[in-house]
């Protein structure tokens, strides 16, 4: 309550200023138009004139504050002012002045017809000072101090979005940023001015006049541009040893949300130089909404964006199965504060608990599963291969087999490229499981589908967080290899393929998003010590620390038996089932079993009699 009634005082107290000093500007503005008429002489103007100036001046002051209050000019934050309030003025002021003459007429006061035509310039010029006078000169002193101590900044775009992010770093209290050029590749806006700035040419100049104006920051303010137009601009701004900023979405600019703290730092994922997946999210929608999803492993990356992307889709209920507390707490958080009004249930359970697992099902009866729970750490996996098999293989077993006997529709299991010619026990983990749900889905109602993808951008161990700790640190920043490579997808279009590919499942299916050209990771690296303004290798070091235990220099997305099918969506493909023998499979799934349940010391062997094509790395520690 205190604060309350302080701003509300100093609110009133503003008001109060600004009503005196709209008296005095009243009281000028009705007598300078005479000083002006008779040549700046006070005497030498008539006395008929300034009887009735001074008359009428008390109405005249009583007119304009009300007309004045009647157009906000007391309720506006000037600081901010902009071309609505400029207007307000400029109505306020012309309004005053037709009443001034009409209340003159009316009391048959004489004055000169100049006189109402001057009474409105100088009452607008005085109001205009007095409500701008202040942001002026603190925007001069602010700029002086910039050009002293500010980040020097080029613009790369001249449009709507740059234009948006001049004014707003031009006009920020707080913006320590000095602008000191635009680029556009548009040859009409060559030589031309935005907010007294100027566009000095196309992309072929950014890095001269990078060099010239001796530039920090280098802000790409093109928020429609395409991946592949992004990855040329940054291309050549890594040529320049500036750091790399960009704007949002368009839809936040027509929003009224972009401003200098909305810019943010160019993702590794611009490089990638593909366009994001796009589905159908209609379909999706059909889909999900009304029915009852569980997710498993809920509360990690690609779980978590799940839950994220399924509450937005109107499902009767979804249900969060995650043996994490902390990360099951935080979506469940996220989503009842996003998703008031949807049934959330959040519960902790292991997939490895067959009981568990059971009773979930039948008690809330899910109609899709969406199988995200697994260890996934390939190096960790290696020391602990009996952990990574009775999670993942048997974890699905179990989960799978509850679906099946509580009549669960469909089941999606989320694979990984990694299952493909494994070199890992994580992968050769996760290929046992893509045979589990191929096999289920031959003998039983439920439809079962595998989604395989590629490595995840800042998912819960992945590198590219470990590059930027490192950059933060001052280096080094690690890589395993020179040569090593990896497809890349980010979060959202790895859960909106597993989404997509609910809708397609027929049952049997393995689907595989096409990710494009594989990224070398030591080119990563550099790209994103470049882009956070430092030099490779003067700034920050790149150090090789060898292939770490069952990595492999490449991965793979599709055996070699498989063939691929397109589906509507051209970028999301379908690998036909592999035929496999079940009852050995199945013996060799409970030999696998015994195994780990008795704490194997290797458990490799069994492994290679189910997946033949797992040839364990060398790298790898037994």
């Amino acid at each position: 309550m205190k604060v309350l009634n302080r701003i509300n005082t100093q609110l009133l107290q503003r008001r109060v200023v600004l009503v005196v000093i709209d008296i005095m500007t009243v009281c000028v503005a009705s007598i300078a138009p005479l000083w002006f008429r008779f040549e700046l002489s006070y005497t030498d103007i008539p006395e008929v004139y300034l009887s009735s100036a001074w008359n009428f001046m008390i109405i005249n002051v009583i007119m304009t504050l009300v007309v004045f209050y009647v157009f906000k000019l007391y309720h506006s934050l000037w600081t901010f002012a902009g071309m609505a309030e400029a207007q307000n003025i400029l109505a306020a002021c012309f309004l005053s002045a037709v009443l001034n003459f009409g209340g003159m007429r009316l009391l048959d006061y004489p004055i000169p017809r100049s006189y109402y035509f001057l009474y409105a310039m100088v009452l607008t010029a005085l109001t205009v000072m007095s409500r701008f006078s202040y942001r002026i000169i603190r925007g001069m002193h602010h700029k002086a101090q910039n050009r002293k101590n500010g980040t020097r900044v080029m613009i790369i775009g001249a449009g709507d979005a740059g234009n948006t992010v001049i004014k707003e770093i031009t006009n920020s209290n707080y913006s320590t940023m000095t602008i000191k050029c635009i680029i556009d590749d548009n040859e009409s806006k060559w030589g031309r001015f935005i907010q007294g700035i100027k566009i000095v040419g196309g992309r072929d100049k950014i890095v001269e006049y990078a060099a010239l104006y001796g530039i920090d920051e280098i802000i790409i303010a093109i928020p429609s541009a395409n991946r592949a137009t992004m990855k040329a601009l940054v291309e050549i701004c890594k040529e320049t040893s500036c750091k790399l900023r960009t704007l949002p979405g368009i839809y936040q600019l027509v929003n009224g949300e972009v401003n200098v703290s909305k810019l943010r730092d160019v993702d590794v994922e611009d490089l990638l130089g593909r366009d994001p997946i796009k589905v159908d999210l209609d379909s999706i929608l059909n889909y999900v909404k009304g029915r009852i999803i569980l997710v498993t492993g809920g509360g990690g990356s690609i779980g978590s964006e799940l839950c994220r992307q399924i509450a937005g889709h109107q499902p009767a209920r979804l249900i969060i199965v995650d043996i994490y507390e902390n990360n099951a707490y935080e979506i469940q958080q996220e989503l009842k504060y996003k998703y008031p009004n949807l049934d959330l249930v959040v519960l902790i359970a292991s997939v490895r608990n067959t009981n568990r697992i059971n009773s979930i099902m039948k008690e809330y009866h899910p109609d899709i599963i969406y199988h995200a729970a697994a260890h996934k750490h390939v190096p960790l996996m290696e020391v602990s291969p009996n952990e990574a098999i009775k999670n993942n293989v048997f974890g699905t077993w179990k989960t799978a087999q509850a679906a099946v006997q509580n009549g669960v529709k469909k089941f999606v299991l989320i694979s990984t490229d990694k299952a493909v010619n494994p070199t890992n026990i994580m992968g050769a983990s996760k290929r046992i499981c893509e045979m589990i749900i191929q096999t289920y889905n031959r003998h039983y109602d439920t439809e079962f589908v595998a989604v395989r993808f590629g490595n995840v951008l800042g998912s819960n161990g992945s590198v590219i967080p470990l590059f930027k700790k490192q950059i933060a640190a001052g280096g080094p920043v690690t890589v395993t290899h020179p040569d090593i490579i990896r497809y890349f997808m980010t979060i959202p279009e790895a859960v909106s393929l597993v989404l997509q590919a609910g809708v397609y499942a027929k049952g049997g299916e393995i689907f595989v998003l096409d990710m494009g050209e594989p990224v070398r990771i030591l080119d990563l690296a550099k790209n994103l010590i470049r882009l956070s303004g430092y030099k490779v290798d003067e700034d920050i070091k790149i150090e090789f620390t060898g292939l770490r235990p069952g990595e492999k220099l490449y991965e793979e997305l599709l055996m070699s038996e498989e063939g691929l099918t397109d589906t509507e969506n051209k970028l999301i493909h379908i690998g036909k089932p592999i035929e496999f023998d079940e009852s050995r499979f199945y013996v060799q799934l409970n030999n696998l079993k015994h195994a780990v349940e008795n704490e194997c010391e290797d458990v490799r062997p069994l492994i290679q009699e189910i997946v033949p094509t797992y040839i364990p790395n060398s790298h790898a520690k037994f």
